[in-house]
């Protein structure tokens, strides 16, 4: 029935399930995942797309999650997520065409710097500030640059979300996590489509992983609802640090 052996793809279903719970509350997931199936055999571009079959589960729980509870209006962010959605299919069928060699040597500063951001800047909180651009700037202008992005290459998408709902839409710790959940689920779909034509994933143990995932959002979503900000912030900056370290030696 599966792709790869039983002991394996336990295996798989155990990191999907602490990569759905990492990601309901601080993105990431995709370190735990990627490298775990890479260790399972697949080859980079299989990888890569079993990973966005597994991911997309996870964070299409954590967003219902959310707006469950009162979070987010998934109604008024459906033209942002279509945005996310293009600009990740997009990203995706220019993995071939693009140069990313300069990047991957950019993004463990710029992580780095995230990390940073949330660990040492005072007065972030759950509760929203001063909006520096209006939704409508953000959707037309950060939305499609992280979109294309995760469909591109995809580490850290999750943290450039949140960075940017925090620091430019001026929104709460726990409100920005909420936020960032569908457009990414809508990037990660539009990662899957192109992925699916040309990556070939394994689609048994891709579900497999899935199912996972959805149990592992909603504890993780529910318990940053709970906590909110102080338990956001440090899995944020632990996260996005152990990131860039990991892309740091996949350099070397």
């Amino acid at each position: 029935m599966f792709e790869l052996a039983l002991d394996v793809v336990f295996l798989l279903i155990l990191a999907a399930f602490a990569a759905g719970f990492i990601d309901a509350i601080a993105g990431g997931g995709g370190l735990i995942t990627v490298p775990v199936l890479m260790l399972a055999g697949l080859p980079p571009a299989q990888a890569l797309a079993t990973n966005k079959v597994q991911g997309v589960f996870g964070a299409a729980t954590a967003a219902i999650s959310y707006a469950a509870s009162g979070h987010v209006d998934l109604r008024r962010q459906l033209g942002a997520a279509s945005v996310s959605f293009l600009a990740g299919l997009i990203g995706a069928f220019c993995v071939t065409l693009i140069p990313t060699e300069a990047l991957r040597y950019l993004l463990p500063l710029l992580l780095i710097g995230i990390a940073a951001f949330f660990a040492l800047k005072p007065g972030l909180g759950d509760a929203d500030r001063t909006a520096r651009i209006s939704p409508l700037q953000f959707t037309a202008f950060v939305v499609p640059l992280i979109g294309f992005y995760d469909g591109l290459l995809g580490p850290g998408t999750g943290s450039f979300f949140m960075l940017g709902f925090v620091m430019l839409a001026g929104y709460g710790i726990l409100r920005a996590t909420a936020h960032t959940k569908l457009l990414n689920f809508a990037s990660n779909l539009g990662g899957l489509v192109a992925f699916a034509l040309v990556g070939k994933p394994l689609w048994i143990t891709g579900l497999a992983m899935g199912v996972a995932q959805i149990a592992g959002a909603w504890v993780g979503s529910v318990l940053a609802m709970r906590v909110g900000a102080r338990l956001i912030k440090p899995l944020l900056v632990v996260t996005s640090t152990a990131l860039a370290l990991k892309l740091l030696l996949d350099l070397v």
